[in-house]
Parts: C-alpha cells; structure tokens; sequence
C-alpha cells in the first residue's frame, strides 16, 4: 500500500503489518506508531504498525506509575490519567504521538529546559529483537541497548511496552503568560528572565527584517493549582477534560496558497492579536499543548508536494548568532515559515542518538520544492559550525558525513545494532541514508 508519514513526503509502496509476524524466526522491518514523524524515519518496504497494540496495561493511581503498550497514543491515554490528578511528565507539540514513538524518537516538550525529556521518567521498556527475542530493559538491565533504544528510532527492535513515572497535578488548566518581543535580542532576555518556569515556548515572525527581526510572543506556563482555579471560576471540574469541535483541512491546498505574502500577512496579524506587552489568562492542557491538534489534516495545507519541518539546537553561547545566520539564510533564499517555533533545551539525556542538548531549537516548517533540499544543506552547514544537530524524528534529507558530525555518538550506536541485528533486519529508509 502506499504510505507517508505527516509531511506527505516521501509515499511509499509498503507491507504494512499490524500483528508482528516473525520471518523465518526473525522480526523485520520499521516500527511505525501514529505516523507523526515528518519524514522517512517510520518507512521501510515492511512497515510494523503499532495503533492496535495500546493496551493499558497497568496504572498505579497512588504512584503515578503506568505501563502500556507502546501503541497506545497520548490522546488515548491523557483521559484516564488527568481525572486521577496525573500528567504526562513531557509531552510533544501533538498529543497523536504514541508512547513507544515517543521514546523511539526521546520526545521533548515546553518543558525541557526545566524537566528534561521522556527519557527521564522512563522506569523500564520491553523490546522485541530482530531475533525474535524478548528483552527487557532499564537503566539497571540492559543499560546499554537501553540507551540506544532511547532515541534510536525504532532500529534497535519493536518496543512493545514502557512504564513511565507521571507528573501530579491539582487541575487540568494552566496559568499562562504572554510577552511580546520586538525582535530576537529582546526574545532571548526574555526566555532568559522566564528560564525558572515550568513551560516556555516561542512563536517567531521569520519574514520580517531590520529592527524588527525575530519579533515574537513567548507563552510561558504552570500547571495551575487548585487555589487560582478556584478564585478565577474558571471551571467547577478541577480535572476535567475538554471536548472541543475539531475543524479540518478536507483536501490538500494548491501549491500557491502557501508564499511570501500569505505567510508575511499571517505572521503580522499573529504578532499584532496581542496588543499588550504582557497578558496573563488561564487555559486548558489542550490548547496550551496542542494547539495545532485541533486542525485535522493540517499538513494538507502545504498541498500534495507535502513539507518538512527542520528542527536544529545550537549550544547557548552560539545561539544568537547562529540563529540569525539561520533566518537570515532561509529568507534569501524565499523560504518563509508559517510555523516557527524556538523552545530552551537543557543538557542532554543519556539517550546515544538523543536530539536535545543544551541551547535553543528552532522548528521552521518548508514545503518541498527543488530549491528546499540544497538550502537545507547550507543550513546544516551552519548548524555544524555552531555546534549544534537536527532532530532525526523530523529529518527526510539528511547525508550520512553531516550526521556524524551532528552525532557523535554515532559509532557507538551502530555497534550496539551490529549485536542486536547483524543481518541489518530493522532499517528505514532514513537509516539507510544515514548508514547506520
């Protein structure tokens, strides 16, 4: 059948199996969750779909501990914790992201810079091994596979379930914050004053020039407490989980909607909704984490050519200005970002191939176009001289040389596969162009 992943690119002729067949004793193929990785990271000629595997298979309400099967999807999961008083401890800009996906790819959040990510509050995994082999892992059992499993996207074996330690919480709003930047400078003092809360992230303006580059609004954000929930009224259900009407894109958009001038009028009237310097509201989970959750099919807005969304962290002393050789870059070259996002991450988990380390991370979103893969390399370019990475869960393009570079790691991860898999059963096709 033919299968893509959420940037509608590449789509690829694929076996997909939903029961994990062994072949001759063996397991083989990629492991594929909810399909939310933005590139090829999740396709292979046999793909292993895991939706139907996402079973709860126990949650302790007095501890927060659970485990499931790393099929079931936040969205499935997020109902049954919040009336108990739990939160998931880091959570992606999607809640359409299953849990075994989410370690594969060592999911970040708001909330990296001060918590971490999903790597952190992973007690333990199952993992199925090419060899047809049950192996459970931990930081104290199979510490080594473990590590490698943890941002390995899926090429040490299929994880079949995890247990994760949640994150209390008194309500299920959240106190929100809003500052406007006039520009990046003005941005960076402001994650830098607001680095002490809980949750932060950026929206940036790429398109405008001069004075005003990197104009922005930074939301910063806590779980709200049971005193401020009730002294604003805003709910009689301290945990309640919000129902809200989702709209959805029914088609993919012609290829012209989406250029310099809709982008520009978008980011104008997106930076001018909020007229003052500071707004503090209250909201819900959902519409301060998953904003975009509410637009079904989004990614059709970018047409059947589909998109990529590059995502880089450079290290914090080289941040500014690696971040303005970044925009700088990409506006020359006409490329706008309807959705640009930049997030601090903290130091880095012990995953090998993890994305975050210590700095900031900017999401642009491209459609794809001829001209867009030889600007990214240039970008790559740019990130390497600044010691920074881009994050494999949303890479379709990336060269094998420029990843190590990015990974240093590399060699001691491909080791680790070699033992688990020398017939190189478990690939995709971004492992392959990675070769690893």
């Amino acid at each position: 059948m033919k299968i893509s992943n959420w940037g509608n690119y590449p789509i690829v002729d694929a076996e997909v199996q939903s029961t994990f067949r062994l072949n001759n004793g063996c397991l083989q193929g990629i492991p594929r969750g909810m399909g939310r990785c933005y590139g090829d990271a999740a396709l292979s000629p046999k793909i292993l779909s895991t939706p139907k595997a996402n079973r709860l298979l126990n949650f302790d309400a007095a501890t927060g501990i659970l485990t499931a099967e790393a099929g079931l999807s936040i969205a499935e999961l997020l109902p049954i914790i919040i009336p108990q008083g739990w939160f998931l401890p880091v959570t992606p800009g999607t809640k359409f992201v299953s849990l075994g996906g989410a370690v594969a790819a060592d999911v970040h959040g708001k909330n990296h810079h001060s918590e971490g990510s999903i790597a952190a509050y992973l007690l333990g995994l199952t993992l199925l091994l090419p060899s047809g082999e049950r192996l459970v892992c931990s930081s104290s059992d199979n510490r080594e596979i473990f590590h490698a499993t943890i941002g390995g996207m899926g090429l040490t074996g299929l994880i079949l379930d995890v247990s994760l330690q949640l994150k209390a919480i008194e309500t299920s709003a959240i106190t929100q914050d809003s500052y406007k930047a006039r520009n990046l400078t003005e941005l960076l003092e402001l994650l830098d004053r607001y680095e002490p809360s809980t949750y932060n992230v950026a929206w940036i303006d790429c398109i405008t020039k001069g004075k005003s580059e990197g104009r922005s609004l930074l939301m910063v954000g806590e779980h709200a407490t049971k005193t401020q929930i009730e002294q604003h009224k805003w709910a009689k259900d301290l945990l309640q989980v919000p129902k809200k009407a989702r709209i959805s894109v029914p088609f993919p958009l012609p290829g012209f909607t989406l250029n310099k001038f809709t982008i520009g009028a978008f980011n104008t009237l997106y930076y001018h909704k909020q007229r003052r310097s500071h707004v503090a509201s209250i909201t819900d989970y959902d519409t301060f984490f998953y904003p975009l959750d509410f637009i079904h099919h989004w990614n059709r807005i970018y047409g059947k050519r589909g998109f990529t969304q590059y995502q880089l962290v450079i290290p914090r002393e080289a941040g500014k200005e690696g971040l303005l050789k970044v925009l700088h870059k990409a506006r020359a070259a006409g490329f706008g970002s309807f959705l640009a996002v930049l997030k601090l991450l903290g130091p880095s988990s012990d995953g090998i191939l993890s994305f975050p380390m210590e700095g900031y991370t900017l999401t642009l979103d491209f459609p794809i176009t001829k001209r867009l893969f030889p600007l990214l390399n240039e970008l790559d370019a740019i990130v390497v001289d600044h010691g920074g990475r881009v994050y494999l869960a949303k890479d379709v393009r990336l060269g094998a040389e420029t990843f190590r570079k990015m990974y240093p790691r590399w060699e001691e991860f491909v080791k680790i596969r070699q033992k688990l898999d020398p017939q190189g059963l478990m690939h995709s096709l971004q492992s392959q162009r990675l070769e690893i």
